[in-house]
């Protein structure tokens, strides 16, 4: 008897063995010799994973989304990671792999990396990124769009006074009050003189409220981002530095090598080839003034340019 129950007991074994071996779809999902699983979990839409990271500000969140949305429509597998802090912080989790992408700006990170760096224009800035970037990490195409400094006055100034650019404001500036952040005088004086010719009257530390001084009057030009809110606000134009000499800023993704995909690189070039200065400006100002969420804010941009 414990003969033929041996028997039994083997030819069940081999019965249930080849059932296994037969089983397809998602029964095997729990059999240990079932190798599908072993496959990335990104690996059925061919997007693959990505980590999204962001300075704490809002225009890093809104453009961080930007990426995050677009790639979820090509298939990727996104995590949002948002205002995670400082450049120090934030860099290092993307090199380690912590993160696969944030949206960066070319000249301040070329800044971070090599201090010393001399490099101005968008191209001269990303070939020496190329040079100077840790094995880890690649920069893909940098946007035409921009969060940088500027020399900016009021519609009102630009036309009595025939300004585009800062050549144009050699001829006028020792007549003029200029404001910024506190170290802005400092910082710039002697560079605004040297490349430009540019001599003010009076510098007056304004910080966050240069905008502002400048529409009331109480300075005649004054440093503003590019994409400061208040550019619209209160009927800003930024001078044309046509000698770069505030480096460029272009919005540019940074990304771990080891994370990113064919169809996440593509995907973010795709995006920098659309994003303006100006579509920034008008994105950060329905975030700014209308008080929109980022999310809401991407989505609509995204739509509206056939990638979301």
């Amino acid at each position: 008897m414990r003969r033929k129950y041996g028997i039994a007991g083997v030819l069940i074994s081999a019965m249930l063995a080849l059932a296994a071996c037969g089983g397809g779809g998602t029964g095997n999902a729990g059999n240990p010799l079932d190798t599908t699983s072993a496959a990335p979990s990104g690996s059925a839409s061919g997007g693959g994973k990505a980590v999204i990271g962001s300075f704490d500000f809002d225009e890093s969140v809104l453009l961080g989304s930007i990426y995050a949305q677009a790639l979820e429509a090509k298939g990727v597998q996104v995590e949002e990671k948002p205002r995670i802090g400082s450049r120090e912080a934030v860099f290092d989790q993307v090199k380690s792999g912590g993160l696969t992408i944030v949206p960066e700006y070319n000249g301040n990170l070329l800044a971070f990396i090599d201090p010393k760096a001399t490099a101005a224009t968008a191209d001269e800035v990303n070939a020496a990124l190329k040079e100077k970037l840790p094995a880890e990490l690649e920069v893909l195409d940098s946007s035409p769009a921009e969060d940088k400094d500027s020399l900016s006055v009021t519609k009102d100034t630009q036309t009595k006074q025939s300004l585009n650019t800062m050549e144009d404001l050699a001829k006028v500036s020792k007549t003029m009050t200029v404001g910024g952040p506190p170290e802005f005088k400092k910082r710039w004086e002697a560079r605004f003189k040297e490349v430009y010719g540019i001599e003010f009257k009076q510098w007056k530390p304004t910080g966050p409220t240069t905008a502002d001084a400048i529409k009331d009057g109480t300075i005649q030009v004054g440093n503003v981002f590019t994409t400061d809110p208040k550019m619209t606000a209160n009927n800003l134009v930024p001078l044309q530095d046509t000698k770069n000499i505030f480096p460029a800023q272009n919005v540019t993704p940074l990304l771990n090598k080891a994370g990113a995909t064919d169809t996440i690189r593509t995907t973010l070039n795709g995006i920098s080839a659309k994003l303006s200065t100006q579509s920034l400006l008008e994105m950060m100002q329905k975030i700014s003034v209308n008080k929109d969420e980022p999310a809401t804010v991407a989505k609509e941009w995204l739509t509206s340019n056939g990638l979301g």
